[in-house]
């Protein structure tokens, strides 16, 4: 068969891909008769665009699903996008405002028309963009946060929390995204890396019928108009005589108490704190302790309002204020210095816009309760965190977890469906529909209402209380005929679908959304199935450029991953992205890694190449291919061993390591080397064929890691009849393991390479047959391999000796000594000597770093039986050696 001379890897992805898809081999049913293996994807934005993070991401979930496809098992990875309303909304309206169109001109449904609109057009962006990467979802299942039947699950999911008592109303201090206009959880407020410049002003207050003053320092002067209080610690000797007295706010003269609280630190500041309870949470909680009044002086918009009292304020944005006010107390006289100061200051994650603490009526999840089970599944590796150093982190979050603000001021998202029929905090009710609103606020209020009487609630639900349903929700799983309204359960028996692939298997997701999403999801999870929605977390990490920065368009510094696949092919892409991504460990981009998957790609096409060029002829196999067959059977066993035991751990850069070691040293650097026909002979039918299937061994091993090169070649390795193509082809079994046979051939391609340095060394051609003798007192670690050592070391003669061999280059593996006899006056003893010892001076080095690690009794009882083991050999090994090298000294 006649292939192409290059790898095209456009070529060939296009093809698969879409044979693939013909073929319907990335669906998945429900299937008695198989083990269900399931992944649902970590839904990214619908605004979203491919970056490197998600070819991270979605490359190590479509190795496990294919791997499990080819085990046999009914592998479904479920596709999706999630709604991500403050970013969608934010598009919106960025394009109306192109168009001439502002949002509050607009009616709600006006402005959802748009919305829809703009997704349709924009929305499916990114999963066309991972079909290009191969990802092997079931595109017929993809999901969406707003589809109907997922909106109905979120509004169902509140009105139950809300039934069971875990969904309260209420007035909290919250993070208020200026720019967006909506809250945002504490989790989607980010600081950055290092701490920024900042100041402390200090601003004096008077105290009132009184010629003191105290000084007050703040960082934030355009809140001193909201100060309803100055707090000092009681133990304060400076100021404790002043609890009880009101001092006034400057500029306004309002009078505030003076009030002790231990929150104070006596060291910071002046040790003074001017207290306003609506724009700091700490001043709120005190507040709270202390009955303080509330005054909002900061809008909405980030601009002071009336509240303030200084006319001059109002409606000027609170930095201009900011800067305003210091010229202003400056000038009055009351602005008495001010010093450096570093801090960390909040930003909104969505928009980067300065967070704004504001006092709100919102809606929030009391947290506490809901969430001990998932907090201690976790701990007990009932769900199991990879790596499990992240579980650390969660059991911070999960012991100090916070209520969860779930209500955001857009238009976008599952509205609240809280209806209101009158003035009070409490003259509302919770529904699935408007139809059962109304008949529940009758009961309540007791009147007869009409629908014209209700008001539903304006805000929308924060997305993360859509997505973490994802795992049930892409199942239908709060569908009418599996969702008991009663108990608040999903019923089993009822969804044949979640009944078969929930639990899911496996989530693949970043760290930095442990407690956003994974936590969440498995609260979820057992409030309505009491199951675990996954039993195994795979945390990746950042991808960070050389200087370790994450990779953002902002900052100029990643590549486009579609740029990158057209260039050098999605193959390469994804192994690229793995070779150096240890789970839980950022991942240094460089794109060399990308450029060693494509020539990782080059080698495996070239050495198909070389196969499939071979002419062959003859009957019987000679010996030194029967040798060759043997090891590389060995070999590819104990190396699929390793790979499996990589895969069961989540070392997915080791599993691919593993292989690329397997291909490119094993099998192309020495298998093919070993049974390679001298120029212009042919291969003999036998070896062909064993060359040709082992082919097939290492095609079904690289699929999962570089699915189109690998079916690329089966296809062209004989003709298959319909369905047997490489993606639902069985995955290798392991066979027998001969660890001497191993042992043995890594002696002698030592010994190949040892002969291919001394012919460099000394400007020997490759051509000149040498002779060697072998000094063992293991000859038949070596009888066996005669042949291969011949040949690949152009060998005339081989022969085992006691003796030493005098005028000879001379080297030792492991106990061995070899000799390659020369010409008379080329050895050069004197340097032969200083080889010997920097060699010996190696080897007693490496000797005490294997016996530190054996003194360690904590290794030695911790590791396991066979790296022990393997550790013991290499101390029994450079011992021998260093024997042998110090009686080789000694006789020159």
């Amino acid at each position: 068969m006649s292939i192409s001379a290059k790898y095209n890897p456009q070529e060939v992805e296009d093809k698969w891909y879409s044979h693939w898809m013909e073929k319907g081999y990335f669906k998945a049913k429900a299937n008695p008769d198989k083990e269900p293996f399931t992944v649902v994807i970590p839904p990214p934005n619908v605004t979203g665009v491919l970056h490197m993070g998600h070819m991270l991401n979605n490359t190590i979930q479509d190795i496990l699903t294919r791997k499990a496809r080819m085990e046999g098992k009914e592998a479904l990875w479920v596709p999706g996008t999630d709604h991500a309303s403050i970013a969608t909304e934010a598009k919106v309206v960025r394009m109306l405002r192109e168009q001439g169109i502002k949002k509050s001109d607009l009616s709600r449904d006006e402005f959802l028309s748009h919305a829809w609109e703009w997704k349709e057009k924009y929305g499916g962006i990114i999963l066309e963009q991972l079909k290009k990467l191969g990802a092997s979802c079931d595109w017929d299942r993809t999901a969406f946060t707003m589809d109907e039947d997922y909106y109905k699950a979120v509004i169902r999911v509140f009105v139950d929390l809300n039934k069971k008592g875990y969904i309260y109303r209420g007035w909290r201090m919250v993070n208020w995204d200026v720019e967006a206009q909506t809250t945002v959880s504490n989790e989607e407020v980010i600081y950055a890396d290092k701490e920024e410049q900042s100041k402390l002003y200090k601003v004096e207050y008077s105290i009132k019928d009184s010629d003191e003053k105290v000084i007050i320092a703040t960082q934030r002067p355009e809140t001193i108009l909201g100060d309803t209080g100055i707090a000092i610690n009681p133990k304060d000797d400076r100021f404790k005589h002043l609890i009880g007295k009101k001092a006034l706010v400057p500029f306004i003269g309002r009078e505030i108490p003076i009030i002790g609280d231990d929150y104070v630190e006596i060291e910071f500041g002046t040790g003074c704190l001017k207290v306003t309870p609506a724009h700091d949470p700490n001043d709120y909680e005190i507040g709270l302790r202390h009955n303080l009044e509330v005054i909002d002086t900061i809008s909405l918009d980030g601009k002071l309002n009336e509240k303030c009292e200084v006319p001059a304020y109002v409606g000027m944005d609170r930095f201009k204020v900011r800067k305003q006010i210091i010229k202003d107390l400056d000038a009055a006289g009351i602005l008495v210095g001010d010093e450096d100061f570093t801090t960390k200051i909040g930003r909104s994650e969505r928009t980067n816009s300065v967070i704004e603490p504001k006092l709100s009526l919102q809606w929030f999840i009391n947290m506490k309760e809901i969430s001990k089970t998932a907090h201690k599944v976790v701990m007990e590796d009932e769900v199991e965190l990879v790596p499990a150093k992240f579980k650390n982190t969660y059991n911070h979050w999960m012991e100090n977890v916070r209520d969860w603000c779930i209500s955001r001021q857009l238009w976008w998202g599952q509205r609240i469906p809280a209806y209101y029929y009158g003035a009070e905090d409490d003259d509302y009710v919770v529904a699935e529909t408007a139809e059962e609103a109304l008949q529940l606020a009758r009961e309540k209020s007791g009147r007869d209402l009409s629908p014209n009487d209700l008001k539903q609630d304006e805000d929308v639900l924060d997305t993360w209380a859509s997505s973490w349903l994802f795992p049930m929700a892409v199942f239908n799983g709060f569908n009418d005929d599996c969702f008991d309204k009663e108990t608040g359960k999903i019923i089993k028996g009822k969804n044949a679908d979640l009944d078969y692939f929930y639990p899911t298997s496996v989530l693949v997701t970043a760290p930095e959304i442990l407690f956003f999403w994974v936590a969440r999801m498995i609260i979820a999870g057992y409030e309505y199935t009491d199951q675990k929605p996954f039993k195994h977390v795979y945390l990746t990490g950042i991808v960070r450029d050389k200087k370790r920065r994450k990779m953002s368009k902002s900052l100029g510094n990643s590549p486009d991953p579609l740029d990158l696949i057209r260039e050098l092919g999605a193959d390469a892409v994804r192994t690229g992205m793995l070779f150096s991504s240890p789970a839980g460990n950022d991942l240094l981009y460089d794109e060399k890694l990308v450029e060693q998957g494509r020539n990782f790609a080059n080698k495996i096409w070239n050495a198909f190449r070389l196969v499939e060029g071979w002419e062959v002829s003859g009957t019987s196999m000679p010996a030194e291919n029967q040798i060759a067959v043997q090891w590389f059977d060995a070999r590819f066993n104990q190396a699929l061993t390793e790979i499996e035991d990589h895969f069961n751990k989540f070392r997915m850069s080791d599993a691919l390591m593993g292989t690329y070691k397997l291909i490119w040293n094993d099998f192309c650097s020495w298998y093919l080397e070993m049974i390679k026909p001298a120029y212009g002979e042919p291969i003999d039918p036998a070896t062909h064929q064993v060359t040709l299937n082992l082919f097939e061994k290492l095609m079904k091993v690289l699929h999962p890691f570089m699915p189109f090169i690998s079916e690329e070649i089966w296809s062209n390795i004989r003709p298959r009849e319909e369905g047997q193509d490489l993606i639902v082809s069985s995955w290798p079994v392991i066979g027998d393991v001969d660890e001497k046979m191993i042992s043995q051939a890594d002696k002698v391609f030592e010994l190949v390479s040892q002969i291919r340095n001394a012919r460099s060394s000394k400007g020997l051609s490759p051509k000149e047959a040498l002779d060697l003798y072998i000094k063992s007192t293991d000859e038949s670690a070596y009888e066996a391999f005669n042949g291969v050592i011949k040949k690949l070391g152009n060998i005339g003669k081989l022969e085992f000796t006691n003796e030493k061999v005098d005028n000879a280059i001379s080297f030792v593996i492991k106990a061995d000594e070899f000799y390659l006899p020369m010409q008379e006056g080329t050895i050069d003893v004197e340097q032969e000597k200083v080889e010997i010892t920097k060699e010996l001076e190696y080897t007693r080095g490496f000797l005490n770093s294997v016996n530190k690690k054996l003194s360690n009794e904590r290794f030695v009882n911790n590791a396991p039986e066979a790296v022990v083991a393997s550790e013991k050999k290499k101390q029994a090994d450079a011992e021998s050696k260093i024997k042998v090298l110090e009686e080789k000294l000694a006789s020159l």
